[in-house]
Formats: structure tokens, C-alpha cells, sequence
């Protein structure tokens, strides 16, 4: 398996993770006293499917076909977001307190992915792609501050 297309799955997966985590916790937050909150979180499940489809394009087009199907690790992470908020109750902070842990480690993927030899043209889209999962990541976490 080339370096493009193992790194390529890795960060798929993580993207998949985002995008049913941000699409879980805008659903929770929408039966929330925190429903304001909801909209950014569909924002971000739908930016980590844009980025996902991006990628997936990007592979066919150098002949790789790339699974997305969501890591191990991020099914184990909705599980522990869902029972952590059955026992918070839906709080909100709870809920902010998940997904930020959850941004933590999308970061720590597309970083350590970064430290690998790959093409330049995956490189270019993972640093654009990192900005702006950087991005989320501080906005997640300014809302669980301020919550």
C-alpha cells in the first residue's frame, strides 16, 4: 500500500468520526437549552464530509479506491460521548466537552499524517484541510469554555 493511500484512509477515518460525532452532537444539543449551538456543529459534520469526498476524489483520480467507514477508535468515542451524556443528561457542556476531545484527536491524525513522506499534491490539501479542522477545533473548544 503507497504512503498517499494509507495516510489517505487514516484520515478518511477520522473525517468519517467527525462528521457522525458533530451530526450526533448537533442532534443532542438541538434537544438542548443550548438548540443555538446545533448549527455549527451540522456546519462541521458536513465541512468533514466535503473534506472526505475531497479526498476520496483525489484517490480514484490516482487509482486508489479508499474505504471510509469510520475508526474503531471513533465508534468507541461516540459510545463514550452517547453514555456520557446519558448520564449528564444532554448537557450541553458535556457534549462540548466530547466533541472537543474529539477535535483534539482530528488534529493529532492530520499532524501526524503530516509527518509522513507523501506526494506533494496530498500534502497541500491535508495542510489546507488542517487549518480549518484547526479552526473547528478552537471554536469547539471556545464554546466549551464559555459554556
Amino acid at each position: 500500500m503507497s504512503v498517499d493511500r494509507e495516510v489517505t484512509e487514516n484520515i478518511m477515518e477520522i473525517l468519517e468520526d467527525g462528521k457522525k460525532g458533530f451530526a450526533d452532537a448537533a442532534e443532542k444539543l438541538r434537544e438542548s437549552d443550548r438548540p443555538d449551538l446545533a448549527p455549527r456543529f451540522e456546519k462541521y459534520s458536513a465541512q468533514r464530509a466535503e473534506f472526505s469526498t475531497e479526498l476520496e476524489r483525489m484517490a480514484a483520480a490516482y487509482g486508489d479506491d479508499v474505504e471510509e467507514s469510520g475508526s474503531i477508535k471513533g465508534t468507541l468515542h461516540r459510545t463514550w460521548m452517547s453514555l456520557k451524556d446519558a448520564f449528564s443528561g444532554d448537557d450541553p457542556g458535556g457534549i462540548l466537552d466530547a466533541a472537543e476531545q474529539g477535535e483534539d484527536k482530528a488534529v493529532e491524525t492530520y499532524r501526524e499524517a503530516l509527518d509522513r513522506d507523501m506526494s506533494p499534491e496530498l500534502r497541500s490539501v491535508l495542510e489546507r484541510q488542517l487549518a480549518d479542522v484547526q479552526a473547528a477545533h478552537d471554536d469547539v473548544k471556545a464554546m466549551r469554555d464559555a459554556s
